[in-house]
């Protein structure tokens, strides 16, 4: 169907579906095999792995960002 009015709504939705429709890099194997089944479940071609992530991609930005953190406070906690 997609949406029919404005251009900045069409815009986005064809940068989600471009986003949506790559592969991505796997976590557990690395290779760029790992295409989204449904919504927030993505499949690892090469190693069969199956996670879930965000809704169109396996890494959110604010999963990333809290990565980021989780390891910071790791390295901090390690030195101590």
């Amino acid at each position: 169907m997609g949406s029919h009015y404005g251009v900045k709504i069409r815009k986005q939705e064809n940068k989600i579906k471009t986003a949506m429709k790559q592969k991505h890099a796997c976590p557990s194997c690395g290779k760029a095999k790992v295409k989204r089944t449904s919504t927030a479940l993505f499949r690892c071609a090469s190693c069969k792995t199956v996670f879930a992530g965000g809704t169109y991609t396996p890494k959110t930005n604010v999963g990333i960002s809290a990565s980021k953190l989780q390891t910071s406070k790791k390295e901090k906690a390690a030195e101590e």
